[in-house]
């Protein structure tokens, strides 16, 4: 009995790392850009990101000061979400809508409205707090996420190892 157990375990544990693995690029749309910078609690535009749960900063070109890639694919710029979980985790995006550049190859950046981003266009509306999941509208793919990490008095925000 405790063979089929064993094999069982095995076998949902395999087919759980598999999924996982499967959902862990949710969006291969977006060309990938280099992204590497900081954001610092110290400087007062960025103020609310740091003390305000579920808020979010937008980051442009004017922010190159900061790093690489504050722009974002094809200048569209950057998402800084506030989740509020676990006391600092932040998740970041880029703000061009991927279902406008596959479906009409428009570079469409989206707006925020709370807790959602919203194309403009196509009007898909894709949650900050979900990971960039689209929540309503046309849109199937995730807002492409890049790699955060809080330490103290700043979050990181980048795409490459």
């Amino acid at each position: 009995m405790s063979g089929i157990k064993i094999r069982l375990f095995f076998l949902i544990t395999a087919t759980m790392l598999f999924l996982t693995a499967c959902n862990s690029d949710k969006n291969e749309v977006i060309p990938d850009i280099t992204v590497d910078f900081t954001v610092f609690a110290s400087n007062p535009e960025f103020f609310d990101l740091f003390y305000a749960p579920s808020t979010s900063a937008l980051l442009s070109s004017a922010h190159r000061h900061l790093g690489l890639g504050t722009g974002g694919f094809d200048g569209n710029g950057v998402i800084i979400y506030n989740t509020g979980f676990q006391g600092f985790e932040y998740y970041a995006y880029d703000r061009t809508c991927p279902h406008c550049y596959v479906t009409e190859a428009a570079s469409v950046a989206v707006n925020i409205d709370g807790v959602f981003a919203i194309c403009p266009r196509c009007t898909t509306n894709y949650s900050l707090a979900q990971t960039g999941q689209p929540y309503s509208g046309p849109g199937q793919y995730y807002l492409k996420n890049y790699r955060t990490a809080f330490s103290g008095n700043s979050v990181r925000v980048w795409n490459r190892k």
